[in-house]
């Protein structure tokens, strides 16, 4: 399939573009609403349910009623690069598309042109999916940069961060993919879980990647870019109108990419689930596969609606913690078995059987290490009682807090406080 990308006509190219950008566009406006219904759902309210059916026009009113509204620009803030900021965000969550294969070979409606169902294919076309969603960092922290506001900023410095924290748990995951696929195109990843889906054998992995592209769009629990506890907002604070849809789509669209990329390197990206594929003979064939794709990251969203809704927003110290004490070390060990895994299997020393159970207790332990307590810190030493010099500023003060006046015992010094005023006023009181 290879020598096609690149070869085909101008106008294919085109309408394949359009086609993943018009698609990205709806299903996130579909998401949105999907999320607000399930949210709704879990705490038991309706959700949207008035524009459209079942709701389903509310998002797009949503979105109108953003682009209408008026657009601020404050004062304080560097008006190229907050104009800018939005659009280096949302861009490359589109750009990471071009290499996703949502199908196989297809033919396009009312002509006799057959395409893959894929935009373009690299070599390195998972590295180049990294490369470019690591550029949307950029634009949330320039966007918090050029606000002119202390909390936006610390919110893009976060986001920084994490970003950079979870990308390497991230790439790790991908290694034994790699490793298991012989290769880092996309389409020869799918094409290499025919008959094994890699998320059976490379469970550990699949675990990592799941956690990791958590965080590395930001959503509860780890939105802590977003924390409007402490950061009123986070960077998007100053942004309004258009601009602040701009970062939303970005969200959501980046939601969709993480989840397109499990469903490709762990999921056996657009085959047909559940065995279907031997039942019927059609179900990997012609726009089926588009089906079973878009289904397989449908579970992923819901699987972000999940956490959003159970589980409160970390800590960013334990946030941290987890991606470079646990997340980034297990990789680093289950790269090595992996490499073990495989030699040993090369020279049949290993059957696919005990490989399987191998990979379900490796997943099942990186889980409990979740359960581990966390070690409670050693309570500080309490501080010697400050020594106070109640006439130093020329006049008598009262001691305040931890203060005691030189020869006094902490311990005695409520008593002698009162029993001193309790003196001057009786002293006071005499004739």
């Amino acid at each position: 399939m290879s020598e096609v990308f690149g070869n085909e006509p101008a106008w294919v190219v085109i309408f394949k573009a359009v086609l993943i950008f018009a698609f990205l566009v709806v299903y996130s406006l579909f998401n949105i609403w999907f999320e607000r219904r399930v949210v709704a759902k879990m705490q038991h309210r309706i959700g949207p349910n008035v524009n459209g059916p079942f709701g389903l026009l509310q998002s797009l009113a949503d979105g109108v009623k953003l682009a209408l509204k008026e657009d601020i620009i404050v004062k304080a803030a560097d008006k190229v690069v907050y104009i800018l900021a939005p659009i280096l965000a949302v861009i490359p969550a589109f750009l990471a598309w071009a290499v996703i294969p949502f199908g196989p070979k297809a033919r396009i409606p009312f002509t006799d042109t057959v395409t893959p169902l894929q935009l373009t294919d690299l070599p390195v076309a998972v590295l180049y999916i990294l490369a470019v969603t690591s550029i949307g960092v950029y634009g949330i922290v320039l966007a918090g940069w050029s606000s002119g506001s202390i909390y936006a900023l610390l919110g893009g410095l976060r986001s920084s961060a994490q970003i950079i924290s979870y990308e390497v748990a991230m790439g790790l995951s991908f290694v034994s993919v790699f490793m298991y696929a012989g290769s880092m195109s996309t389409s020869e990843i799918v094409a290499a879980q025919t008959d094994l889906w890699y998320f059976i054998p490379l469970f550990p992995s699949f675990v990592i990647y799941v956690i990791s592209m958590v965080g590395e769009t930001n959503r509860a629990p780890f939105d802590l870019p977003e924390a409007e506890g402490e950061l009123v907002g986070g960077f998007h604070t100053e942004y309004s109108s258009l601009k602040f849809a701009l970062f939303f789509l970005a969200e959501y669209v980046n939601m969709v990419t993480v989840s397109a990329l499990a469903t490709t390197l762990f999921l056996g990206g657009w085959r047909a689930p559940f065995g279907i594929g031997t039942l019927w003979a059609g179900a990997n064939e012609g726009w089926w596969p588009v089906l079973w794709f878009f289904g397989k990251t449908l579970g992923f969203i819901f699987f972000f609606i999940w956490l959003r809704g159970t589980l409160p927003r970390m800590r960013y110290d334990q946030f941290m913690n987890l991606g470079w004490k646990i997340l980034i070390p297990v990789s680093l060990v289950w790269i090595i078995a992996v490499g073990l895994i495989r030699k040993l299997k090369s020279e049949d020393m290993l059957d696919s059987q005990t490989l399987l159970w191998f990979s379900v207790v490796a997943g099942l332990v990186i889980i409990a290490t979740f359960l581990i307590p966390e070690k409670k810190p050693e309570p500080e030493p309490e501080a010697e009682p400050e020594e106070f010099d109640a006439f130093a500023g020329g006049y008598p003060v009262p001691p305040m807090g931890d203060q005691v006046l030189p020869g006094t015992a902490h311990t005695d010094h409520t008593t002698h406080t009162s029993d001193t005023a309790h003196q001057g006023d009786t002293g006071r009181s005499a004739p």
